[in-house]
């Protein structure tokens, strides 16, 4: 069975982490088979709007630090983390989220132009408290969609947000009964789709772009903050400590 599943029918494409088993956590694998699916929905003509989503009632928890503690790191060149957070689609992208959306799996979502949510849906970066940080976007994406000191609380103490706050603060565009966010997906790209395909696709891309809402300056000037981190001894201790399942023991180096 394939990590990633794809399904294509009028107009929509529908994308899903197929890896339940992990809680659809993102390894390289996983990371190759999304830009696939992604660089496929873009290049059919007949499809205008994608959902991503999960399989077995989770969005995503992020990176496989399993995979990472064996030095696997799934991003790609030019497209960041899961193949996606720094070069998302030029068509529109909704993410159907039930679950968590934890980590580099908040980042897909953040990622995507629309949300919907099942009402007891859980956003977080919790990057921090395994010696981390959310490079994938959530730093960047974030304070964009949130107010500043929300999105501050959540970086820096790496605890979640409720999809109904999340939805009170613009960050959720649908709040649905759990179980319901993918019909509910389809529902709203059903709308999109009825539309004009390249006007669509080119209004998706003059809102982004004032919106400044992938800037590759951006990722590029976040590394020097950031790669120190992600070559540190804590962060192996806090990806360690995790498969583990005992706390981190940091050094501070």
């Amino acid at each position: 069975m394939s990590v990633v599943l794809t399904e294509f029918s009028d107009g929509v494409a529908v994308i899903t982490l197929n890896r339940p088993e992990a809680k659809n956590a993102v390894d390289l694998e996983v990371a190759k088979a999304l830009a696939a699916a992604i660089d496929e929905f873009e290049a059919r003509p007949d499809l205008t709007i994608a959902i991503l989503t999960g399989a077995g009632g989770t969005f995503c928890a992020g990176m496989d630090l399993k995979a990472f503690t064996r030095g696997e790191r799934p991003s790609l060149p030019g497209r960041g983390f899961g193949g996606i957070t720094e070069a998302p689609p030029t068509k529109p992208l909704i993410a159907a989220v039930e679950g968590w959306a934890l980590a580099g799996g908040c980042e897909l979502a953040l990622s995507a132009d629309l949300i919907v949510a099942a009402r007891d849906a859980k956003f977080g970066i919790p990057e921090v408290k395994r010696g981390l940080a959310a490079a994938g976007g959530g730093l960047l994406r974030l304070p964009k969609v949130l107010p500043y000191p929300i999105a501050m609380e959540m970086a820096i103490t790496g605890d979640p947000l409720t999809a109904e706050v999340a939805h009170a603060h613009g960050l959720v565009n649908r709040l649905t009964e759990p179980g319901q966010a993918l019909d509910t997906a389809r529902e709203l790209a059903a709308r999109v789709a009825a539309n004009g395909p390249l006007a669509v696709r080119a209004t998706k891309q003059v809102v982004a772009m004032s919106a400044n809402y992938t800037d590759p300056d951006a990722f590029i000037g976040q590394r020097r903050f950031l790669d120190p981190v992600f070559a540190s001894e804590d962060a192996q201790e806090g990806a360690r400590a995790f498969a583990e399942k005992r706390p981190p023991v940091w050094r501070g180096r």
